[in-house]
């Protein structure tokens, strides 16, 4: 009995000093998008002080392709043992995975949440041609002259597609999608007069509702955006409608969780530094935090959101 004791305290010693000890080396952080763009230039200003307070460097790894599907299978496929973390996105564990089902794992039985970091909204913008001045307008005249109006997207299932499939299905107005291959070109046409309405990124969209090139409507997240606090929200007229382009920290399942507990908090005071928070509202973020188990509960919830909205378009993979 004393030699079974002796083995249990020395065991739970070994994994609190374990716990302690982590993390000994620097930590792989796996950006499933090229760098250079939003999720890779979030990832590098809130790796650079998360490392700060874990006393060890966090590596970028751009792992892109496949819609994400690279990098969070890569993430998937990493060791369970804290030194492999990726930033997801709401493409990469919500849409996605409601876009193919076949994907090479499970958004989530095959991660570990560790906290939500940032969160940027898009701006529903229309051609200053477009008489219709709010949403709810926009919605009467969708209504009024069905099948003429149309919204420009980066592409089929995008994160800005699905912001106006959730539109044309919590309202039942019939717009046509018109899909671009990225953001670019797809609000040229828009500011060229060639597409009627589109969802873009508050950041990238602000100078034009500015300068007058487009009209800005409102902004798609649970609150007003900074970047355009003229602006209200979408759900102000439509009660329930969010769109975020969301960013988190996930780790491979089974991360034991004295491991997730210290991601968790030096995400979290990371982004309570002013410095970082100033930075990330420079690119139009909001910072967030969250539990594990609140990130996790609100993973489920987009979930289940995107499926809904993906099967009620009739939306495959290109």
């Amino acid at each position: 009995m004393r030699i079974a004791l002796a083995l249990c305290l020395a065991l739970g010693f070994a994994l609190e000093a374990g716990a302690q000890a982590y993390p000994a080396r620097p930590i792989r952080f796996i950006v499933p998008f090229p760098p250079g763009g939003s999720a890779d230039i979030l990832a590098r200003a809130i790796g650079q002080k998360a490392g700060e307070g874990l006393g060890q460097s966090l590596v970028i790894e751009n792992r892109p392709g496949a819609g994400t599907a690279i990098g969070a299978e890569a993430l998937a496929k990493s060791a369970p043992d804290g030194y492999a973390i990726m930033i997801g996105t709401v493409s990469s564990h919500a849409i996605n995975p409601a876009l193919n089902p076949k994907l090479p794992f499970d958004p989530v039985k095959d991660f570990t949440p560790v906290s939500l970091v940032a969160s940027i909204p898009f701006a529903m913008i229309v051609h200053p041609s477009v008489p219709a001045k709010t949403v709810q307008e926009f919605v009467a005249l969708a209504r009024a002259k069905p099948g003429t109006l149309n919204y420009s997207s980066a592409g089929s299932g995008t994160s800005n597609h699905l912001a106006g499939e959730l539109l044309r299905s919590m309202t039942g107005i019939d717009i046509v999608h018109v899909p671009y291959k990225g953001s670019a070109p797809a609000l040229n046409d828009l500011i060229a007069g060639q597409v009627s309405l589109m969802f873009d990124l508050v950041l990238t969209e602000a100078p034009h509702v500015k300068s007058g090139a487009v009209r800005g409507l409102a902004v798609t997240g649970a609150q007003r955006s900074s970047a355009l606090p003229e602006l209200p929200t979408v759900a102000e007229s439509i009660p329930g409608y969010e769109v975020s382009a969301w960013f988190g920290i996930f780790a491979p399942a089974g991360v034991p969780q004295p491991v997730v507990q210290r991601l968790n908090a030096e995400f979290v005071k990371a982004l309570q530094q002013p410095d970082l928070r100033q930075r990330l509202a420079s690119q139009g973020a909001e910072p967030l935090t969250n539990t594990p188990d609140e990130f996790a509960a609100y993973l489920r919830a987009e979930i289940d959101k995107w499926a809904k909205v993906v099967k009620a378009a009739g939306m495959k993979p290109d």
